[in-house]
């Protein structure tokens, strides 16, 4: 009975929240940036009025990690405690929207409680030293290769046996994978479950920002010239690939190849302020 009229409680004092937040105008590109200024300067009130105009941005990711074992309104904090962090770091001169910036420690904060709550093995000190190990590689890849590493990469890279990294998150992670798909707002990724206090949501979102812009100049080009530098410069994920390999699988010669990317490097090479501007 008592379990009954605390979760009806807890279920009020939800709605109530939802309702008053619900009340608080959005902001726009413009808002935020003027907020982020003022919060520069040091001026508290615009830092609140940034946070509260966020606060159902958290309610929404939230409700992406709900399960029945943790309260929502534990996760929602944990993500308002995000936002604030967002709120501090957010710079306006990044050109970029602050719900896109603000995701990132949101995401990150409440993975981080989540893991917490539900990690109940404890392991030994040359262990722990190790799993710091693998999040530390686990991050500097991501940022190197621009995606999620495999179990294996990270192996590699550390220079333990596959089968002893595996094992080792196997025992740690009963709540995520390394190789699980990421993105959803229900994925839950190594990346947003582990601590991390390098963690730089800029670095993605300039790597983002700038990958997306030089796709945009390559459809300037015709697409044998478009396909020519996606292979030379691994803009699709490919693997790199020589001038004679290109030639073999577009079914030209080596050096039509070469004058192709020539001429496309000449039509591009006007707009790389863009690019440089971006970065």
């Amino acid at each position: 009975m008592d379990k009954g009229k605390k979760t009806y409680r807890d279920d009020d004092i939800a709605q109530s929240y939802f309702d008053q937040i619900k009340t608080v105008p959005l902001l726009s590109f413009e808002d935020e940036q003027a907020l982020s200024r003022l919060i520069q300067q040091g001026d508290m009130a615009a830092r609140k009025k940034l946070i509260e105009a966020n606060l159902r941005l958290v309610v929404k990711i939230a409700k992406g990690f709900a399960a029945q074992d943790i309260p929502l309104l534990d996760l929602i904090q944990e993500g308002n405690i995000g936002l604030m962090k967002a709120a501090e770091k957010y710079d306006y001169a990044r050109n970029f929207r602050f719900c896109t910036y603000a995701a990132y420690w949101i995401r990150h904060y409440i993975g981080r409680f989540l893991q917490k709550r539900r990690r109940a093995i404890r392991l030994p000190h040359h262990k722990e030293e190790i799993l710091r190990k693998i999040r530390r590689t686990y991050h500097s890849l991501t940022q190197s290769l621009m995606r999620q590493p495999r179990t294996e990469e990270i192996a590699r890279e550390i220079g333990l046996p596959l089968k002893e990294v595996a094992s080792l998150l196997q025992i740690t992670s009963g709540i995520f994978s390394l190789d699980a798909e990421s993105g959803g707002e229900d994925s839950v990724n190594m990346l947003e479950t582990h601590e991390d206090y390098t963690y730089n949501p800029e670095r993605a979102l300039l790597r983002k920002s700038s990958r997306l812009e030089t796709l945009r100049l390559l459809n300037r080009l015709k697409d044998r010239e478009k396909w020519i530098l996606a292979y030379r410069y691994q803009l699709h994920g490919s693997e790199f690939h020589t001038l004679h390999k290109i030639g073999v699988k577009m079914g030209i010669s080596t050096e039509s190849v070469r004058q192709i990317e020539m001429k496309a490097l000449r039509q591009i090479r006007p707009h790389a302020e863009e690019l440089r501007a971006c970065l």
